[in-house]
């Protein structure tokens, strides 16, 4: 970080702190501020770990890699997959070859042209076993990937991508998955210069010697502070709407939100959730679903829970109406697992509040009233939301049932290893989509998921689940998520889904084509700034 940035981060900073009575008067404008022509500024939470996107896994460093970067597929307005550096393929009869054809006009910011062979190099490393990249089961489907990444197979060449020719990607899978465009939309996926990784090693990410392909170049990196991006004059797609993109790193939401309200932010997002009943009437608030989902999960191996009886009960017995009173985000009541908005949801699946049910489910248990229940504990991670949640789940329970609920707050890593060696009765968990399939959170479920805390295996519900992944007919597919979610949701009760999350943020007028979409990606090639807006 140079003196410069330290200063002038500095001076916003303390504006926002003297202007922040503003947060709590709506009646305040920022009609006096104008834009920056050409510039569209945006807070990131945090430093991006790392611009290494064969490794990169957090939302800061993902919204700077996927505007600097193309792979095969990019989603659409509506979130289809469509063509990107992939100008079209082909796939077998029995779904397991697609043959990519690359746009010979795409090329690296250095002038060289991207070939499939960037693509084979880009893959091989995800899968190293020495990367320890997280997202190397993302191509899990591709032939003889787990078994490289696993080390089971030590050839990297085994691997089912192989380039035909400099512009023709051949990748073969080990089972016909139908949403494997969605995938190569991803930033895993996206293809390397071998000579350029070699030659720097892990500086390679850095702007002067970065080499990228996508609609915005890296100009600027101030650790801690911000990162520039100005067009790529050379990107074969149309024009990007803006000439230059720059990111803030602020942490706070509520700063953030105070340097929109002085003019030096075009976007916040998101919102710290005490100031949405402020600025949630405001012409310039937006909020929709997120395609994540907020769920309480049960360990079914251990009593009293392990009872589907008890467990139904618990669920009939959470008012879900109440929580976006309680969390103040315009969460979504849920009952069912896959996101409202995303196609395949169906919220008719789960046990709703039924606190009548709830008591009868109960004394058939055993447990009239309560009266005898052992009692039970919530696990959750430190956060004042989780606790709210908790203690208002907790209050529900006593209210309904007569039952006796203790929690139990851990620090995250402490946390996340008791889920995975000894889950408490009731734990808690969100789980965001990493694309827009219902795929992506369903298989969370399976027997074998690292991800599954609930103790519970279902030989029904993996077959359902790894059969629709199969499935080309869109009625099949929703019937066979359908059954799932009713296996896991109500007739087991292995979860109790709570909301649909939704996304929160405030827009400058002069914001044009900004991208909303349920997977929250921030695909800028078409966003503008309009100084008259």
């Amino acid at each position: 970080m140079n003196g410069y940035g330290n200063r002038s981060i500095t001076k916003a900073l303390v504006r926002a702190f003297l202007l922040g009575a503003m947060l709590l008067s709506p009646g305040c404008t920022d009609r006096e501020h104008k834009p920056t022509p050409g510039a569209l500024r945006f807070n990131i939470s945090t430093e991006p770990p790392s611009l290494d996107w064969g490794i990169a896994t957090d939302h800061s460093s993902i919204r700077v890699i996927m505007n600097i970067m193309e792979g095969l597929t990019r989603f659409d307005e509506e979130l289809v997959p469509r063509p990107a550096l992939a100008e079209r393929w082909e796939v077998s009869d029995d779904g397991l070859t697609y043959t990519f054809h690359l746009r010979k006009d795409a090329r690296w910011t250095d002038g060289r042209p991207v070939t499939a062979g960037d693509f084979v190099y880009s893959w091989q490393q995800l899968l190293d076993p020495g990367m320890a990249a997280e997202y190397a089961y993302f191509i899990y489907m591709v032939k003889n990937a787990e078994a490289i990444n696993t080390g089971k197979i030590k050839d990297p060449e085994a691997l089912g991508a192989r380039a035909l020719g400099p512009h023709t990607l051949e990748v073969e899978l080990s089972r016909p998955v139908v949403f494997f465009p969605m995938i190569t939309t991803f930033i895993s996926t996206y293809p390397m210069r071998r000579d350029v990784v070699e030659k720097w090693g892990d500086d390679w990410t850095e702007p002067v010697r970065m080499v990228s392909c996508g609609p915005y170049k890296l100009l600027e990196w101030q650790h801690a502070y911000q990162i520039k991006r100005e067009r790529n004059p050379d990107y074969f797609g149309d024009r990007p709407g803006l000439d230059r993109v720059i990111f803030y790193m602020v942490e706070e939401s509520s700063t953030a939100l105070s340097l929109y309200l002085t003019g030096d932010l075009d976007v916040v997002h998101p919102m710290p959730p005490p100031s949405i009943p402020t600025y949630e009437n405001s012409p310039e608030y937006v909020s929709y679903p997120y395609f994540a989902c907020y769920y309480y999960g049960f360990n079914v191996s251990k009593p009293p829970v392990d009872d589907p009886m008890v467990r139904a009960a618990l669920a009939h017995a959470v008012d879900r109406s109440q929580i976006p009173k309680i969390i103040k985000g315009h969460q979504l009541p849920n009952a069912t697992l896959i996101p409202i908005g995303l196609p395949g949801a169906n919220t008719s699946l789960g046990r709703e509040f039924d606190p009548d049910r709830a008591r009868k489910l109960l004394a058939e248990a055993g447990y009239p009233g309560g009266a005898g229940l052992p009692a039970i504990t919530i696990g959750y991670n430190t956060q004042e939301s989780h606790k709210m949640l908790a203690e208002f789940v907790q209050q529900q329970w006593n209210e309904n049932l007569g039952i006796k609920v203790e929690l139990r707050n851990m620090e995250w890593k402490v946390y996340l290893k008791e889920l995975q060696h000894d889950p408490p009765h009731v734990w808690r968990l969100g789980w965001i989509l990493d694309y827009p399939d219902p795929d992506a959170i369903m298989t969370v479920f399976l027997s074998n998921s690292g991800n599954n805390h609930t103790r519970w295996k279902s030989a029904e519900y993996d077959e359902l689940v790894l059969k629709a992944s199969v499935e080309r007919d869109p009625g099949a597919r929703q019937r066979s998520y359908d059954r799932a979610q009713e296996l896991l949701c109500r007739e087991q009760t292995v979860i109790i889904p709570l909301y649909t999350y939704s996304i929160n943020m405030m827009v400058k007028p002069w914001v044009k084509d900004f991208p909303f979409n349920g997977q929250d990606l921030l695909d800028l090639r078409k966003t503008r700034i309009e100084a008259g807006g």
